[in-house]
């Protein structure tokens, strides 16, 4: 465990390297206004946490599934705009544009194209071949993707595939943000 929290900081500290070494000049040089000491007021203090039930922005509106790919995350979202449940997921290798889909057919059981029995299956895109839709694996995991095969696989756990197969037949809308 120690092991993985090490690795991990490792990575953070070296994204933020990168991203501090690449970072145009107007945002890491200081401006001539500026000076050593913290003025009060100076900065904007953080807003509220959002909370995690809160739909994405610009997601649309009306009864629908809203998957955001940055956030790996899902929201069933009734009619009323009210968010019925939200869960994590683990995105697929191959993911849709940004954009607004149909919910166009449903499995409720099959063998997923990783090899892995899959339940609950709700697919809402194409992306060249390889078909994009929701599932959960019969035995609970939700490992990452191989990167080398195009597969289509959305995971979630069971139970929250059991809610998203009641909520989103075939014809409902799925909206992919960002």
């Amino acid at each position: 465990m120690a092991g993985l929290t090490a690795a991990a900081v490792a990575a953070v500290g070296f994204l933020a390297y990168q991203a501090s070494a690449n970072a145009p000049d107007s945002v890491t040089a200081p401006s001539a206004g500026a000076s050593a000491g913290v003025s009060p007021g100076a900065s904007p203090k953080p807003g509220p946490p959002r909370s995690p039930m809160a739909v994405p922005a610009d997601s649309g509106t009306g009864a629908r599934v809203v998957y955001a790919l940055a956030e790996r995350r899902v929201w069933l979202v009734d009619a009323r705009e009210k968010s019925l449940r939200t869960f994590p997921v683990m995105p697929s290798a191959v993911s849709p544009l940004p954009g607004e889909y149909q919910v166009s057919s449903r499995s409720g059981s099959i063998k997923g194209s990783d090899g892995v029995p899959i339940e609950h299956v709700v697919r809402f895109a194409d992306v060249g071949d390889v078909s994009v839709g929701f599932s959960a694996a019969q035995d609970g995991s939700m490992k990452a993707p191989d990167p080398s095969m195009k597969t289509g696989g959305v995971r979630m756990k069971r139970t929250d595939g059991n809610a998203l197969w009641t909520f989103a037949t075939v014809g409902a809308t799925v909206v992919v943000v960002p």
